[in-house]
Protein backbone atom coordinates (compact mmCIF):
# COMPACT_ATOMS: atom_id res chain seq x y z
CA UNK A 1 0.00 0.00 0.00
CA UNK A 2 1.48 3.34 -1.28
CA UNK A 3 1.43 6.10 1.96
CA UNK A 4 0.81 9.55 0.59
CA UNK A 5 2.53 12.42 2.90
CA UNK A 6 0.41 15.79 3.26
CA UNK A 7 2.54 18.81 3.05
CA UNK A 8 0.63 21.82 4.45
CA UNK A 9 2.21 25.06 3.21
CA UNK A 10 1.63 28.02 4.92
CA UNK A 11 0.78 30.45 1.69
CA UNK A 12 -0.62 33.95 1.17
CA UNK A 13 -4.21 32.88 -0.14
CA UNK A 14 -4.41 31.66 4.19
CA UNK A 15 -2.93 34.98 5.57
CA UNK A 16 -4.58 37.24 7.92
CA UNK A 17 -3.87 40.76 8.01
CA UNK A 18 -4.16 42.28 12.15
CA UNK A 19 -4.68 45.85 12.13
CA UNK A 20 -4.00 47.44 15.58
CA UNK A 21 -5.40 50.63 17.19
CA UNK A 22 -2.97 51.95 20.31
CA UNK A 23 -2.42 54.78 21.96
CA UNK A 24 1.04 56.10 23.38
CA UNK A 25 1.11 59.21 25.55
CA UNK A 26 3.71 61.65 24.46
CA UNK A 27 6.84 62.60 26.65
CA UNK A 28 6.23 66.04 25.99
CA UNK A 29 3.19 67.65 24.62
CA UNK A 30 4.06 68.39 20.68
CA UNK A 31 2.31 72.11 19.76
CA UNK A 32 2.41 73.47 16.09
CA UNK A 33 -0.22 75.50 14.37
CA UNK A 34 -2.73 72.64 14.27
CA UNK A 35 -2.67 72.65 18.04
CA UNK A 36 -1.22 70.30 20.99
CA UNK A 37 -0.94 66.50 20.80
CA UNK A 38 -0.01 64.62 23.93
CA UNK A 39 -0.51 61.01 22.55
CA UNK A 40 -0.28 59.12 19.28
CA UNK A 41 -2.83 57.43 18.67
CA UNK A 42 -1.44 54.51 16.18
CA UNK A 43 -2.69 52.51 13.96
CA UNK A 44 -0.39 49.67 12.88
CA UNK A 45 -0.95 46.93 10.24
CA UNK A 46 0.46 43.32 10.32
CA UNK A 47 0.26 40.59 7.55
CA UNK A 48 0.44 37.24 8.82
CA UNK A 49 1.31 34.02 6.25
CA UNK A 50 4.29 32.70 5.12
CA UNK A 51 6.57 35.77 7.05
CA UNK A 52 4.92 38.43 9.21
CA UNK A 53 5.29 42.00 7.83
CA UNK A 54 4.33 45.20 8.99
CA UNK A 55 3.32 48.56 8.36
CA UNK A 56 2.04 51.87 10.43
CA UNK A 57 -0.75 54.33 9.34
CA UNK A 58 0.04 58.07 10.18
CA UNK A 59 -3.24 59.00 10.43
CA UNK A 60 -4.67 59.92 13.60
CA UNK A 61 -7.26 60.30 16.39
CA UNK A 62 -8.07 63.85 14.63
CA UNK A 63 -8.36 64.82 10.99
CA UNK A 64 -6.30 68.37 11.74
CA UNK A 65 -2.93 67.90 9.09
CA UNK A 66 -4.93 66.18 6.58
CA UNK A 67 -8.64 64.92 6.18
CA UNK A 68 -7.72 61.35 6.78
CA UNK A 69 -7.84 60.03 10.39
CA UNK A 70 -7.81 56.42 12.03
CA UNK A 71 -11.47 56.06 11.01
CA UNK A 72 -11.21 56.86 7.67
CA UNK A 73 -8.09 54.77 7.20
CA UNK A 74 -10.10 51.75 8.64
CA UNK A 75 -12.70 51.89 6.87
CA UNK A 76 -10.59 52.47 3.36
CA UNK A 77 -8.82 48.97 4.40
CA UNK A 78 -12.04 47.17 5.09
CA UNK A 79 -14.07 48.28 2.05
CA UNK A 80 -11.58 49.09 -0.85
CA UNK A 81 -7.80 48.48 -0.19
CA UNK A 82 -8.59 44.63 1.14
CA UNK A 83 -10.18 43.76 -2.13
CA UNK A 84 -7.02 45.07 -4.01
CA UNK A 85 -4.61 43.34 -1.52
CA UNK A 86 -6.41 39.76 -2.22
CA UNK A 87 -5.75 40.25 -6.22
CA UNK A 88 -1.87 41.12 -5.74
CA UNK A 89 0.76 41.54 -3.04
CA UNK A 90 3.21 43.19 -4.90
CA UNK A 91 3.70 47.00 -3.07
CA UNK A 92 3.90 48.50 -6.98
CA UNK A 93 0.65 46.31 -8.82
CA UNK A 94 -1.33 47.65 -5.29
CA UNK A 95 -0.57 51.13 -5.55
CA UNK A 96 -1.19 50.79 -9.06
CA UNK A 97 -4.27 49.43 -8.78
CA UNK A 98 -5.01 51.62 -5.26
CA UNK A 99 -5.62 54.82 -8.29
CA UNK A 100 -8.91 54.06 -8.98
CA UNK A 101 -9.40 54.91 -5.45
CA UNK A 102 -8.94 59.10 -5.14
CA UNK A 103 -6.51 60.53 -2.22
CA UNK A 104 -6.75 58.81 1.19
CA UNK A 105 -2.72 58.23 0.43
CA UNK A 106 -2.01 57.42 4.18
CA UNK A 107 -4.27 54.31 4.35
CA UNK A 108 -2.46 53.29 0.79
CA UNK A 109 1.02 54.20 2.04
CA UNK A 110 0.54 51.89 5.46
CA UNK A 111 -0.78 48.96 3.15
CA UNK A 112 1.75 49.18 0.71
CA UNK A 113 4.23 49.56 3.38
CA UNK A 114 3.18 46.39 4.61
CA UNK A 115 3.63 44.85 0.90
CA UNK A 116 7.03 46.51 0.80
CA UNK A 117 8.08 44.56 4.18
CA UNK A 118 6.76 41.14 2.57
CA UNK A 119 8.22 41.72 -0.81
CA UNK A 120 11.61 42.02 0.99
CA UNK A 121 11.24 39.24 3.51
CA UNK A 122 10.02 36.68 1.07
CA UNK A 123 13.17 37.71 -1.20
CA UNK A 124 15.28 37.43 2.13
CA UNK A 125 16.60 40.49 1.61
CA UNK A 126 16.77 44.35 3.39
CA UNK A 127 14.34 47.01 2.30
CA UNK A 128 17.39 49.25 1.87
CA UNK A 129 18.83 46.65 -0.64
CA UNK A 130 15.56 47.26 -2.70
CA UNK A 131 14.93 50.37 -2.67
CA UNK A 132 19.07 51.29 -3.66
CA UNK A 133 19.94 52.89 -0.28
CA UNK A 134 23.52 52.94 0.45
CA UNK A 135 24.69 54.92 3.90
CA UNK A 136 24.88 52.78 6.59
CA UNK A 137 23.40 55.79 9.05
CA UNK A 138 21.72 59.12 8.95
CA UNK A 139 22.00 62.45 10.69
CA UNK A 140 19.53 63.24 12.91
CA UNK A 141 17.47 66.53 13.28
CA UNK A 142 15.21 67.77 15.89
CA UNK A 143 11.75 69.43 15.63
CA UNK A 144 10.71 71.35 18.56
CA UNK A 145 7.10 72.15 19.32
CA UNK A 146 6.06 75.37 20.12
CA UNK A 147 7.01 76.10 24.43
CA UNK A 148 7.74 78.62 26.59
CA UNK A 149 10.59 80.61 25.60
CA UNK A 150 12.45 79.63 28.57
CA UNK A 151 11.87 75.65 28.31
CA UNK A 152 12.62 76.69 24.33
CA UNK A 153 15.51 77.82 24.91
CA UNK A 154 16.23 75.00 27.44
CA UNK A 155 15.50 72.41 25.05
CA UNK A 156 17.33 73.82 22.15
CA UNK A 157 20.29 73.80 24.46
CA UNK A 158 19.91 69.98 25.18
CA UNK A 159 19.61 68.89 21.96
CA UNK A 160 22.74 70.49 20.41
CA UNK A 161 24.18 68.43 23.50
CA UNK A 162 23.01 65.48 22.46
CA UNK A 163 24.43 66.01 19.03
CA UNK A 164 21.26 66.59 16.64
CA UNK A 165 22.38 68.33 13.50
CA UNK A 166 19.91 70.58 12.68
CA UNK A 167 17.03 72.59 15.04
CA UNK A 168 13.53 73.00 13.96
CA UNK A 169 11.40 75.13 15.45
CA UNK A 170 7.61 75.43 15.00
CA UNK A 171 6.41 78.94 13.98
CA UNK A 172 2.76 80.50 13.49
CA UNK A 173 1.59 84.34 13.67
CA UNK A 174 2.53 85.95 17.63
CA UNK A 175 5.31 82.97 17.59
CA UNK A 176 7.58 83.69 14.55
CA UNK A 177 10.30 86.59 14.82
CA UNK A 178 10.93 87.57 18.29
CA UNK A 179 11.11 83.55 18.93
CA UNK A 180 13.86 83.31 16.15
CA UNK A 181 16.04 86.29 16.89
CA UNK A 182 15.83 85.22 20.61
CA UNK A 183 17.51 81.75 19.77
CA UNK A 184 19.59 83.56 17.82
CA UNK A 185 21.01 85.65 20.39
CA UNK A 186 21.23 82.44 22.67
CA UNK A 187 22.71 80.04 20.37
CA UNK A 188 24.43 82.06 17.11
CA UNK A 189 25.54 80.11 14.17
CA UNK A 190 23.21 76.94 14.47
CA UNK A 191 21.86 75.13 11.81
CA UNK A 192 17.99 76.11 12.25
CA UNK A 193 14.56 76.74 10.21
CA UNK A 194 11.38 76.84 11.30
CA UNK A 195 7.82 75.45 10.21
CA UNK A 196 4.83 77.45 9.59
CA UNK A 197 2.37 74.64 8.88
CA UNK A 198 0.69 76.64 6.61
CA UNK A 199 -0.06 79.61 9.09
CA UNK A 200 0.85 82.22 7.99
CA UNK A 201 -1.57 82.07 4.51
CA UNK A 202 -2.51 85.76 5.47
CA UNK A 203 0.59 86.99 7.32
CA UNK A 204 2.96 86.97 4.31
CA UNK A 205 4.97 89.80 5.94
CA UNK A 206 6.14 87.84 8.24
CA UNK A 207 8.08 85.24 6.51
CA UNK A 208 9.52 87.78 5.00
CA UNK A 209 10.66 89.08 7.95
CA UNK A 210 12.47 85.94 9.37
CA UNK A 211 14.49 86.20 5.95
CA UNK A 212 17.09 88.26 7.91
CA UNK A 213 18.23 85.36 10.26
CA UNK A 214 20.05 83.10 7.77
CA UNK A 215 17.84 80.20 7.92
CA UNK A 216 18.45 76.80 6.15
CA UNK A 217 14.86 77.04 5.46
CA UNK A 218 11.35 78.23 5.90
CA UNK A 219 9.03 74.88 5.61
CA UNK A 220 5.69 75.37 4.45
CA UNK A 221 4.38 79.10 5.14
CA UNK A 222 1.37 79.28 3.23
CA UNK A 223 -1.63 76.89 2.36
CA UNK A 224 -0.64 73.48 0.70
CA UNK A 225 -2.17 74.58 -2.46
CA UNK A 226 -1.03 78.01 -2.78
CA UNK A 227 1.92 77.46 -5.21
CA UNK A 228 1.58 80.55 -6.82
CA UNK A 229 1.62 82.66 -3.16
CA UNK A 230 4.94 80.79 -2.26
CA UNK A 231 6.12 81.36 -5.76
CA UNK A 232 5.59 85.33 -5.44
CA UNK A 233 7.10 85.38 -1.49
CA UNK A 234 10.10 82.90 -2.94
CA UNK A 235 11.24 85.54 -5.46
CA UNK A 236 11.34 88.27 -2.74
CA UNK A 237 13.34 86.24 0.12
CA UNK A 238 16.84 84.73 -0.30
CA UNK A 239 16.08 82.03 2.40
CA UNK A 240 15.03 78.78 0.32
CA UNK A 241 11.06 77.92 0.77
CA UNK A 242 10.51 74.39 1.99
CA UNK A 243 7.64 72.38 0.75
CA UNK A 244 6.18 69.93 2.45
CA UNK A 245 2.37 69.91 3.22
CA UNK A 246 2.09 70.98 -1.07
CA UNK A 247 4.19 67.45 -1.93
CA UNK A 248 1.55 64.67 -2.53
CA UNK A 249 2.61 63.45 -5.97
CA UNK A 250 5.86 63.97 -7.90
CA UNK A 251 3.44 66.14 -10.46
CA UNK A 252 3.54 68.78 -7.44
CA UNK A 253 7.21 68.78 -7.10
CA UNK A 254 7.18 69.20 -10.80
CA UNK A 255 5.12 72.12 -10.02
CA UNK A 256 7.61 73.64 -7.30
CA UNK A 257 10.07 73.68 -9.83
CA UNK A 258 8.31 74.94 -12.75
CA UNK A 259 6.98 77.58 -10.56
CA UNK A 260 9.63 78.49 -8.66
CA UNK A 261 7.47 78.14 -5.23
CA UNK A 262 10.04 76.56 -3.21
CA UNK A 263 13.59 75.31 -3.52
CA UNK A 264 13.74 72.55 -0.73
CA UNK A 265 11.47 69.59 -0.49
CA UNK A 266 10.62 67.34 2.71
CA UNK A 267 9.23 63.82 1.67
CA UNK A 268 6.44 62.60 3.82
CA UNK A 269 5.94 58.68 2.90
CA UNK A 270 2.23 58.32 3.70
CA UNK A 271 1.31 62.08 2.92
CA UNK A 272 2.11 61.22 -0.92
CA UNK A 273 0.84 57.83 -0.81
CA UNK A 274 3.72 55.34 0.33
CA UNK A 275 7.03 54.19 -1.26
CA UNK A 276 6.39 53.52 -4.46
CA UNK A 277 5.27 57.73 -5.28
CA UNK A 278 8.46 58.75 -2.75
CA UNK A 279 10.97 56.93 -5.01
CA UNK A 280 9.22 58.73 -7.74
CA UNK A 281 10.02 62.15 -5.89
CA UNK A 282 13.72 61.14 -4.91
CA UNK A 283 14.86 60.46 -7.90
CA UNK A 284 12.68 63.94 -9.67
CA UNK A 285 14.69 65.52 -7.20
CA UNK A 286 18.19 64.26 -7.84
CA UNK A 287 17.67 64.65 -11.41
CA UNK A 288 16.83 68.16 -10.69
CA UNK A 289 19.24 68.42 -8.27
CA UNK A 290 16.78 69.82 -5.57
CA UNK A 291 17.93 69.33 -2.20
CA UNK A 292 15.47 67.21 0.10
CA UNK A 293 14.60 65.48 3.37
CA UNK A 294 12.62 63.21 4.97
CA UNK A 295 10.10 64.65 7.90
CA UNK A 296 8.18 62.81 10.88
CA UNK A 297 4.80 62.29 11.79
CA UNK A 298 5.36 60.83 15.27
CA UNK A 299 6.08 57.49 14.29
CA UNK A 300 6.56 54.85 16.01
CA UNK A 301 9.43 52.27 15.21
CA UNK A 302 7.76 50.54 12.85
CA UNK A 303 7.28 54.20 10.80
CA UNK A 304 10.47 55.35 11.70
CA UNK A 305 12.30 52.72 10.19
CA UNK A 306 11.29 53.11 6.56
CA UNK A 307 11.67 56.72 7.15
CA UNK A 308 15.06 55.99 8.76
CA UNK A 309 15.66 53.44 5.33
CA UNK A 310 14.75 55.92 3.24
CA UNK A 311 16.83 58.21 4.08
CA UNK A 312 19.94 55.86 2.87
CA UNK A 313 19.24 57.23 -0.50
CA UNK A 314 22.00 59.20 -1.33
CA UNK A 315 19.69 61.97 -2.40
CA UNK A 316 19.01 62.85 1.15
CA UNK A 317 21.94 65.30 2.48
CA UNK A 318 19.62 67.54 4.70
CA UNK A 319 18.98 65.79 8.54
CA UNK A 320 15.56 64.75 8.84
CA UNK A 321 13.29 65.25 11.64
CA UNK A 322 13.75 61.44 12.32
CA UNK A 323 14.97 61.71 16.12
CA UNK A 324 15.32 58.43 18.33
CA UNK A 325 12.51 56.33 19.86
CA UNK A 326 13.06 57.97 22.99
CA UNK A 327 12.48 61.52 21.92
CA UNK A 328 8.83 60.97 22.03
CA UNK A 329 7.73 57.43 23.78
CA UNK A 330 8.70 56.07 27.27
CA UNK A 331 8.49 52.77 25.56
CA UNK A 332 8.01 51.95 21.60
CA UNK A 333 6.24 48.96 19.78
CA UNK A 334 9.33 47.51 18.97
CA UNK A 335 12.08 45.36 21.12
CA UNK A 336 15.42 46.93 19.96
CA UNK A 337 14.16 50.84 19.86
CA UNK A 338 16.12 53.14 17.81
CA UNK A 339 18.73 55.23 19.11
CA UNK A 340 21.03 58.30 18.07
CA UNK A 341 24.92 58.86 18.96
CA UNK A 342 26.71 61.96 18.11
CA UNK A 343 23.57 62.41 16.12
CA UNK A 344 23.40 59.75 13.95
CA UNK A 345 20.87 56.68 13.71
CA UNK A 346 21.87 53.64 12.14
CA UNK A 347 20.09 51.84 9.24
CA UNK A 348 18.33 48.64 9.43
CA UNK A 349 20.19 46.23 8.41
CA UNK A 350 18.12 43.31 8.77
CA UNK A 351 15.59 41.92 6.38
CA UNK A 352 12.65 43.60 5.27
CA UNK A 353 12.28 46.62 7.74
CA UNK A 354 14.95 45.29 9.82
CA UNK A 355 12.83 45.47 13.03
CA UNK A 356 11.42 43.22 15.62
CA UNK A 357 7.71 44.60 16.57
CA UNK A 358 7.04 43.84 20.72
CA UNK A 359 3.91 42.18 19.79
CA UNK A 360 2.53 41.16 23.38
CA UNK A 361 3.37 44.64 24.01
CA UNK A 362 0.86 46.01 21.17
CA UNK A 363 -1.91 43.73 21.72
CA UNK A 364 -1.94 44.69 25.45
CA UNK A 365 -2.76 48.05 24.64
CA UNK A 366 -4.80 47.56 21.38
CA UNK A 367 -7.98 47.41 19.50
CA UNK A 368 -7.54 44.89 17.20
CA UNK A 369 -9.28 44.28 14.09
CA UNK A 370 -9.13 40.73 12.00
CA UNK A 371 -9.12 40.31 8.24
CA UNK A 372 -9.14 37.54 6.03
CA UNK A 373 -6.74 37.14 2.77
CA UNK A 374 -8.58 34.71 0.85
Amino acid sequence: MKKFILKIHITPLMAKIFVYNLKLPLKIPFETSFGVQNERDVLLFRYSGDVEAWGESVTDSYPGYSYEDNGTALYIFRNYLLEILRETEDPYNFIEASKKIKGHNMAKSAVETMLWDLKAKREKKGLKELIGGKKERIESGISIGILPMERLISMVRNSLDKGYRRIKLKVKPGWDVDVVRAIRREFGDIPLTVDANQAFEKNPELVLALDRYELLMIEQPMNERNFLGHSRLQKQMSTPICLDESIHSVDDAQRMLEMDAGRIINLKIGRVGGLSESLKIIEFAGKNKIPIWCGGMLETGIGRALNVIVQSREEFRIPGDTSPSDRYFERDVIKRPFIMKNGMIDVPDGIGLGIEPDIEFIEKLSKVHEFEVV
